[in-house]
């Protein structure tokens, strides 16, 4: 099933499903927070507006549907996306934009794993600023000299969609831009601890808050305006 939701196309389907029919175009997987600036974030909204999948990954988001709009959806979490991602791309190639080189390492060592093939192809990020248009030349150089099929970008919400959006736009071939964001750091362990419990539970929220809560205690708290985002919406079903 379809949703045109907010202007932006979710997708309610099934991880095989996925992964066997899709292998281009933005995909992007908006968190609760992030659908909550829709309506004071311009750019990061036509960002997420110009994707050609997006996924339910915030359980927030599929209470509020289920709750105000009788919709009800599955859960397409980053954690579940990636944990099929790393099996179905097994003796594959993919490029990664990481957060800094640290990460990188990381990120490039787990992913050995599953013998994914980055050789070498991973791009250090520059500092990106929230809400404002990206330009990045020499990110876009790379990318045109070594067209990958699949780009991985592990930057935080609210900036890789802008990136991704940015990327497609800019290239002159369709490669698949997966923006699953920090979500790979729940299995290198720089991230809170998840499990298939916490994911089907929907209790991401409340284990981040838990590790983290300078960061994501005050994050969460300023989701609430996602109630009324959902409630004055206009869905439509393709």
């Amino acid at each position: 099933m379809i949703y045109k939701i907010f202007g932006v196309t979710f997708y309610d389907i099934d991880l095989n499903q996925f992964f066997k029919k899709k292998n281009k175009g933005l995909v992007v997987l908006p968190s609760g927070p992030g659908l909550s600036t829709i309506y004071t974030d311009k750019i990061y909204h036509k960002s997420i507006q110009n994707a050609d999948i997006a996924l339910f990954d915030s359980g927030y988001f599929i209470l509020l549907l289920r709750l105000f709009k009788g919709i009800k959806v599955s859960k397409f979490s980053g954690y579940k996306f990636l944990k099929s991602f790393f099996i179905f791309y097994k003796n594959k190639k993919i490029f990664c934009i990481e957060t800094d080189k640290r990460s990188a390492n990381i990120n490039k060592k787990y992913l050995k794993k599953f013998n994914i093939d980055l050789k070498n192809k991973q791009y250090v990020a520059p500092f990106y600023k929230k809400k404002s248009y990206i330009v990045d030349n020499s990110l876009l150089k790379i990318l045109k000299k070594e067209k990958p099929k699949t780009i991985l970008i592990n930057l935080g919400g609210g900036i890789q969609e802008i990136l991704g959006s940015y990327i497609k736009d800019n290239l002159n071939y369709k490669p698949l831009i997966i923006c699953s964001g920090a979500a790979i750091s729940y299995f290198t362990k720089q991230q809170a601890p998840m499990n298939n419990l916490f994911d089907t539970l929907y209790l991401g929220w409340l284990i981040r808050c838990i590790f983290n809560p300078r960061i994501f205690i005050p994050r969460y708290l300023s989701a609430f305006k996602l109630v009324f985002n959902v409630w004055s919406c206009k869905i439509k079903i393709i």
